[in-house]
């Protein structure tokens, strides 16, 4: 089957896997991400270890039926142990652990309620530390209200949407084409526009920022007659699909005043969730059966996507490309 995505399925970054607060300590829970079967486990220091699912001894599925001792992931087959690092800890019956009893451990943070795994198909160790979100858990800000979706597309796919200015207007219905400002910085792209919203009536003029720390982390604030957060992470499946998830804050004020009413709360908030989501949804069908372009028919009016796709390349590797020139599954 011709790759509708030339570029390499699975980009370097950081990418969400799971959320904390849906990890408990002892719980293991197998994931698949990145082409790849993954086990994911909490030890008894609260620390989480995410390894390569198969056992190296006879090939077990750690994340079925295995369970947590101490700080290790227990093999269900023949209880070989391994801990955060992939180390094995324990094989129960031997009397000595074979040398290469080991397996692949993926890096993991956890950053505001989120769980994060690095992805660089050479094993590098992680390039930056993705920043946490100031909102979360202050006391001014309400809980994050969730939301995901599976999508057929491309993470690259998925965060240049944000600097195309024109598909607003004609996608999504805004009044005009919002000028778009982007700004590189490493492995950040910093955006910025202006936003219109109405309130009692009344047209309320407001900006939105948006801060891409590569393509699987991205924190976007609207700033009006309310302030809204949204933290929004993409993480590639395989080389088909993309697990989205929105992460949805509001300020506990609006006009300047603190709303005391949770009814209010949640109406106000429901209200954004919605126009974002709406616009989210609006795309799929886009995503899901458009082709990349390069290089792009650019006009002006389209937004910074000259920008963008420079900046974008630094989430590759040579040894990507030179697998997608052979034919092979990056």
């Amino acid at each position: 089957m011709a790759r509708r995505f030339p570029m390499p399925s699975f980009p370097v970054g950081w990418f969400q896997v799971a959320y904390t607060e849906d990890l408990n300590v002892g719980d293991v829970v197998p994931l698949h991400y990145f082409g790849q079967h993954l086990v994911l486990f909490r030890g008894e220091d609260e620390k989480v270890g995410l390894l390569d699912a198969y056992c190296p001894h006879l090939g077990a599925h750690l994340g079925h039926g295995g369970k947590v001792r101490g700080n290790s992931v227990v093999c269900p087959f023949h209880a070989w142990a391994f801990d955060c690092s992939g180390a094995c800890t324990d094989v129960p019956y031997a009397e000595r652990k074979p040398k290469r009893a080991q397996t692949k451990a993926w890096p993991v943070v956890e950053r505001s309620g989120l769980i994060l795994a690095w992805h660089h198909p050479d094993d590098e160790e992680p390039g930056w530390d993705p920043p946490p979100t100031p909102e979360y858990g202050h006391p001014e800000w309400t809980d994050y209200t969730r939301k995901e979706w599976t999508i057929r597309t491309h993470n690259q796919e998925m965060a240049e949407n944000a600097v195309d200015s024109a598909h607003f207007h004609y996608l999504h219905g805004t009044q005009n084409i919002p000028p778009t400002e982007a700004e590189r910085e490493d492995h950040i792209l910093h955006m910025k526009s202006p936003a219109l919203m109405t309130y009692k009536g009344m047209p309320i003029e407001g900006k939105i920022t948006s801060d891409l720390y590569g393509f699987g982390y991205t924190q976007t604030r609207f700033y009006g007659i309310a302030e809204t957060c949204l933290v929004s992470s993409s993480t590639p499946i395989d080389g088909e699909y993309v697990h989205v998830r929105f992460n949805f804050m509001l300020r506990k004020t609006l006009g300047g005043s603190k709303i005391d009413d949770p009814s209010m709360l949640e109406m106000v908030s429901s209200k954004f969730r919605a126009a974002v989501e709406r616009e989210l949804e609006q795309d799929i069908p886009i995503w899901e059966n458009k082709i990349y372009i390069a290089p792009p028919v650019l006009c002006d009016g389209d937004g910074p996507i000259g920008i963008f796709r420079k900046w974008v390349k630094q989430f590759y590797t040579q040894s990507q490309y030179d697998r997608i020139e052979q034919g092979l599954d990056a």
